[in-house]
């Protein structure tokens, strides 16, 4: 036997240990997220148990604050849920996007798994990770990852329903800030939006939501907006591939 044969490969896909250390930026940004949202869905009337139940079920983020606000509000059911779908819509590009990517055979257990888990940020994680090189891509990791990420967000919403029984009340300023979460993460968004120049998707989702609101109800206004952004968004995209042909 020849030393060479002896020596072994070094390991080439990711591990699941990697994923646990990969996932810190993740739930370091989802922990007062997380918070807030559980804080709030107590103000809203929602027990702790309900407010967590949220975050592990539905685990969408932005849109849990939107759907505990509108079935508070009085909203049906199917409403709260419709608009939930159809702000979270573009996760349904995700998993194709990543596996146009991806080499290594998937298995179905394992994939439905870490597809529960597939945020945002999360995507981001693996695009990157399959960018750079996708053989140090893996299962494990990914599962590592998504799951790390969600067991963040689900702590990080029972801290927040736990305080929201009176533990913040002698730090009114601090309970204020949180409960300000939801308004800052969307104007985030927005300003985002302004960034990419994709004002006129903005315009007219600001227009679809002050008509839903003048002539319907709220519930109303934030489907009207995510449905005229999204229509000015592919006029907006037809347009710009017609001129391109041209």
């Amino acid at each position: 036997m020849t030393e060479s044969s002896c020596v072994t490969e070094p390991q080439i896909t990711a591990t699941w240990a990697e994923g646990c250390k990969d996932s810190l930026p993740i739930v370091i940004s989802y922990l007062p997220v997380a918070f807030a949202f559980g804080l709030n869905a107590t103000k809203l009337g929602f027990t702790p148990l309900e407010a967590t139940f949220f975050s592990c079920i539905v685990y969408a983020g932005a849109s849990q604050f939107v759907i505990t606000a509108m079935l508070s509000a009085g909203s049906a059911l199917w409403v709260a849920a419709l608009t939930v779908m159809a702000m979270d819509v573009r996760h349904i590009l995700y998993g194709p996007s990543l596996q146009s990517r991806i080499r290594i055979r998937l298995t179905g257990s394992r994939t439905a798994l870490w597809a529960f888990g597939l945020t945002d940020e999360v995507f981001a994680a693996a695009t990157a990770k399959l960018v750079r090189d996708n053989r140090r891509w893996s299962e494990p990791w990914m599962i590592a990852i998504a799951l790390t990420s969600w067991a963040a967000w689900v702590a990080g919403t029972l801290a927040g329903a736990w305080s929201g029984n009176g533990l913040l009340d002698d730090w009114p300023a601090v309970e204020a800030s949180l409960s300000f979460m939801l308004p800052a993460l969307f104007l985030s968004f927005l300003l985002a939006s302004f960034q990419r120049k994709q004002s006129l998707c903005v315009i007219a989702a600001l227009a679809g939501a002050v008509l839903g609101i003048t002539l319907f109800s709220i519930p109303a206004s934030i489907l009207c907006g995510i449905v005229c952004g999204c229509a000015a968004a592919l006029i907006q995209a037809f347009y710009q591939e017609a001129s391109d042909e041209h």
